[in-house]
């Protein structure tokens, strides 16, 4: 099998239930009292914790279309998709669930299923139970870095442990929410999840036998990353982040030629630049009472050109004319930079290929739109396997890159360099101060150019100041954020005691 392993494998043992709680994770015929008794159970439970993060193509959706290259799009004559479209307009509010619900709930559920591991990892012992636990510690900081994005200082049960603040190694139970408190600032969120990176790094082999597990680069990864985020509060965290980031350096490399080509096609997943990524198949069928239920993901859907369309090469398959990329995205590439045929689907010169809807510009995001497969399990629409490459070595290029700068660091411009190269075919592109300027800017246009599509643009407006000046309708000191869906507070009892984020009181 492609993934090498059936994911929802861990639905047999964890199941989320819909209900009255955002926390709710019932055990599906065992607890903790006849389990965790031997390896193959905690990998068993270690595969259930896996599994949400195929959740999280709504988080790549919804920031996708919050950032100013791209418009949510979707039908002409009516809002089919109102959350996202308000996402786009900038005018969503607790209101507002759908998607905002879903990551809202999903990643408390992914963080529940790792917390069920840790708060068992004394439970039996044997060889190699140490890398599962760091699994454990790695994906609950995933999913807790994914609601600190999007939500800020959420609540979460934390300890003191030995002086440090962190995350309790303890399921959230049904009522807990009705005491628990949000963590103290959106920093010390931050600091949370850093921790349990750092727990995770030392048990974290560098090459693993399945491609959906991480490792240690990935954790390194992921920790430079958070750092950078946190580095928006504390500038002293950008010299630990180029730190972290700098011990991925080399371990990783880019892909070139074909293979750079084919790099968001399914031959071109877990490549020598796949630092972490999300695994998705189409092997398992889904259905629309059912959408999180299979192993695929339908935000492919999503971006393909509207019905009815019929692509003449046979490639692609029709969509729902979302995520529709800008013109003036499209004008930032130069046309001897190989991203851009990537970046883009340009049907603008054959419009009367497809049926154009809300926000059409002509062109679509050719990285995830939807390859047609003839052997698709299940419910089409809902079962593509478009792996998610949720941190390329690209990203940590930059990402390195833009921490080295803003420490003083002397690799900067190096890390700039060699993504540049790859986009150009050689150095003819290397970075110039005395006709680019500011180092620090270019690094983020490049940002913005390798990373089109991928959903990252937007968090990196709002974590760099940039967002007001760069979305139309951005509200400084509100939309860095996104509010908690009403709904969740008035089920938690919550709506005084959490309180709503900022701005996004009703008058």
């Amino acid at each position: 099998m492609k993934k090498g392993i059936n994911i929802l494998l861990g639905l047999l043992l964890i199941t989320i239930i819909s209900c009255d709680s955002f926390v709710d994770v019932e055990p599906d015929g065992y607890s903790a009292e006849n389990y965790f008794n031997s390896e193959e159970e905690y990998q068993r439970a270690l595969i259930g914790a896996y599994d949400l993060l195929q959740a999280t193509f709504w988080n790549t959706l919804t920031s996708l279309v919050a950032s100013d290259d791209y418009a949510a799009g979707g039908d002409s004559f009516n809002y089919d998709q109102p959350t996202l479209q308000n996402v786009n307009l900038m005018i969503h509010s607790p209101d507002d669930e759908n998607q905002l619900r879903d990551i809202w709930g999903l990643m408390y559920a992914g963080l529940n299923r790792a917390n069920y591991i840790l708060e068992n990892k004394d439970k039996s012992d044997f060889s190699g139970k140490d890398e599962i636990i760091a699994e454990a510690y790695f994906l609950r900081a995933y999913f807790t870095f994914e609601l600190v994005k999007f939500f800020g200082n959420v609540p979460l049960k934390t300890v003191d442990r030995g002086g440090v603040l962190r995350i309790a190694n303890e399921r959230i139970l049904p009522e807990d929410e009705f005491v628990m408190e949000r963590v103290a600032n959106i920093p010390t969120a931050y600091g949370l999840v850093a921790e349990d990176l750092k727990e995770a790094i030392p048990n974290l082999p560098e090459i693993q036998a399945h491609p959906y597990e991480a490792t240690k680069g990935a954790a390194q990864a992921l920790l430079g990353k958070v750092l950078l985020y946190h580095g928006t509060f504390d500038n002293t965290k950008f010299g630990e982040a180029a730190t972290a980031l700098g011990q991925v350096i080399g371990k990783y490399s880019l892909t070139t030629g074909a293979d750079y080509e084919n790099l968001f096609e399914i031959e071109g997943e877990n490549s020598s630049e796949a630092v972490f990524e999300i695994q998705y198949s189409s092997v398992q069928a889904a259905s629309w009472t059912n959408i999180n239920g299979s192993n695929g993901t339908y935000f492919p859907k999503f971006n393909g050109p509207r019905s009815p369309y019929a692509d003449p090469d046979g490639v692609f398959d029709a969509g729902w004319g979302f995520c529709l990329p800008s013109v003036a995205l499209y004008d930032l590439f130069e046309a001897n930079d190989i991203r851009r045929d990537i970046t883009f689907f340009d049907l603008r010169d054959n419009q009367d290929l497809y049926s154009p809807g809300r926000d059409d510009t002509g062109l679509f995001n050719r990285k995830y739109m939807p390859r047609s497969a003839p052997k698709r399990a299940g419910s089409d629409p809902l079962n593509y396997d478009n792996n998610y490459r949720a941190i390329r070595y690209a990203d940590v290029l930059l990402m390195a890159a833009e921490a080295e700068a803003k420490s003083g660091g002397a690799n900067a411009e190096d890390y700039l360099n060699e993504v540049r190269a790859r986009a150009y075919g050689d150095n003819s592109h290397d970075f110039d101060s005395v006709t680019e300027g500011d180092l620090l800017e270019a690094i983020y246009t490049e940002r913005r150019k390798e990373l089109a599509g991928e959903g990252h643009r937007f968090f990196d407006l709002v974590r760099t100041n940039k967002a007001a000046a760069a979305i139309d309708g951005f509200t400084t000191n509100k939309n860095e954020i996104f509010p908690i869906p009403l709904i969740e507070l008035e089920l938690a009892q919550a709506v005084e005691r959490w309180g709503q984020n900022p701005g996004y009181l009703k008058n």
